[in-house]
């Protein structure tokens, strides 16, 4: 019987980051404990992104690198869902393009769910898409709010081919609390970091990594990397000590650069340590969240023609940095902003037509026509060529993976947006039509004529009063996207 293992892999981090020191001079007049942690950044979700996107952008990326392979389950981690009673799985299935052919569940309530997940699916041995992605918030001046971020990551399992195959994994079930969240809370409640490194970390981490390495018949100097996640980096240095690994075989947190991502970070590590991996090594990576989630997997001669696409470090380079620290709060719903008369409209979403056009809106499905060829968004009956016009002949013609170039756009600071101005303008398909559209991840004066730019799943607007978001594609410039 083949070896289950990972297919493919791929991390997602927001452009934007927060530039902790902006953080640290904004409120550290209520904490002055704060100052020691004002270094680096980390990242944040733009005003129209959330967990749901992330992980569809974490999904495209990890199937754009294994393009032949096709999940038959799709999971969903996460402890920040925008909803408390849809299927966001499902949702993430739709807009990434995957058949309705597909089992879809969601996990959550601790930010253990993506590793379990991981687990159960490489045990199973289906082929399968794990998807994790949080957007936690803290409370404005705790030192919480400087050490988290916000990401995703996405994980393909299978037998076909996989760049790495899993040689043993362990689970400890403990309800220690660290920190929790409770039911209709925007924040979690931290515990005090040394209590949670004694009584907590110290005794039951080493003692798992001990049975993990004897699962797998290894040695703790056979590990080539080792990623400890769910813990700062002074835990994650003693508890390596203290299983035997050297600060060699540890591999960098990203603390420094994008902070921890919940559910998503440890498949965030694993994907940006496989990145730069070669055939044959060993990688541990072991969660610490209400006990211990841990896998020990070995690379294979396949990685070697493994293509990432956008890796996490090309990401992690194209970050933008945001000093201000009002506009990070308003992009977390934590502080209100008064955005005049023009704001105060009725924004129901029409349910029924939504579900009717659901392939065009949420999987960016258009049209063409199988008579003349023509390409056109959105798909109707008649084709628009102005030489053909006939009716019927149009067949689904899927836009999310096309490439656009910027035709007309608009700065618009009389729109409504969470973040002026409103952005928007002619996008031209490079294989044909035109489509009217936002533009994200750009600000006042980044856009140009003629500017190639793709495409990604965001929120469109919001229903305050009904408590519903509606997701659409927008276009983001290349260049500014963390590709080459």
């Amino acid at each position: 019987m083949a070896r289950a293992g990972i297919e493919s892999i791929a991390g997602f981090i927001p452009r934007l980051r927060l530039q902790r020191s902006a953080a640290v001079d904004a409120m550290g007049w209520a904490n002055s404990s704060l100052a020691g942690m004002a270094n680096g950044c980390r990242s944040l979700c733009g005003h129209d992104e959330d967990s749901v996107t992330m992980a569809v952008e974490a999904g495209r990326l990890c199937l754009a690198a294994a393009p032949s392979l096709t999940p038959r389950e799709l999971h969903f981690a996460t402890t920040t869902a925008p909803f408390a009673d849809r299927a966001q799985s499902v949702l993430t299935g739709e807009a990434i393009g995957l058949s309705s052919d597909l089992r879809c569940s969601d996990h959550g309530g601790y930010v253990g769910a993506a590793m379990v997940a991981l687990i159960e699916a490489l045990e199973k041995q289906d082929p399968a898409l794990i998807l994790a992605a949080d957007k936690r918030l803290a409370k404005p001046g705790s030192p919480a709010e400087l050490t988290i971020g916000h990401g995703g990551a996405a994980v393909l399992t299978g037998t076909d081919n996989p760049i790495a195959t899993i040689l043993a994994d362990h689970v400890v079930s403990e309800d220690f609390i660290d920190h929790y969240r409770a039911s209709g809370a925007d924040t979690d409640y931290m515990l005090e970091d040394r209590w949670v490194r004694d009584a907590g970390q110290m005794k039951l981490v080493p003692p798992a990594v001990e049975r993990l390495l004897a699962k797998a018949a290894l040695a703790a100097a056979d590990i080539d990397h080792v990623i400890l996640t769910g813990m700062g980096d002074a835990a994650a240095r003693l508890v390596a000590k203290s299983s035997g690994f050297d600060s060699e075989q540890l591999t960098p947190s990203l603390s420094a650069e994008c902070g921890y991502t919940g559910t998503a970070h440890p498949l965030l590590l694993l994907a940006d340590t496989l990145e730069s991996a070669e055939p044959g090594q060993t990688i541990l990576v072991v969660n610490f969240a209400q006990g211990v989630q841990g896998l020990v997997i070995e690379t294979t001669e396949a990685i070697s023609a493994w293509q990432p696409v956008r890796p996490v470090s090309a990401q992690l380079a194209a970050g933008k940095v945001e000093s201000n620290y009002c506009r990070f709060l308003s992009f977390g719903d934590q502080l209100p902003v008064d955005w005049g008369v023009r704001a105060e409209r009725d924004n129901r979403t029409a349910i029924s037509a939504f579900n009717r056009h659901r392939k065009t809106v949420t999987g960016f499905v258009g049209g063409k026509c199988t008579l003349c060829g023509a390409i056109q968004f959105p798909k109707t009956n008649a084709c628009v060529a102005p030489d053909c016009r006939a009716f019927g002949t149009l067949i689904d013609e899927p836009f999310a993976d096309k490439v656009g170039r910027i035709r007309s756009f608009t700065e618009d600071y009389l729109a409504i947006s969470e973040n002026p101005p409103l952005l928007y303008g002619n996008v031209a398909f490079d294989d044909g039509g035109v489509l009217l559209m936002e533009f994200a991840d750009a600000g006042p004066g980044e856009l140009a004529v003629g500017q190639q730019v793709r495409f990604v799943f965001r929120i469109k607007d919001k229903d305050p009063k009904r408590h519903f978001q509606r997701y659409f594609w927008k276009a983001v410039p290349v260049e500014r996207s963390g590709e080459a």
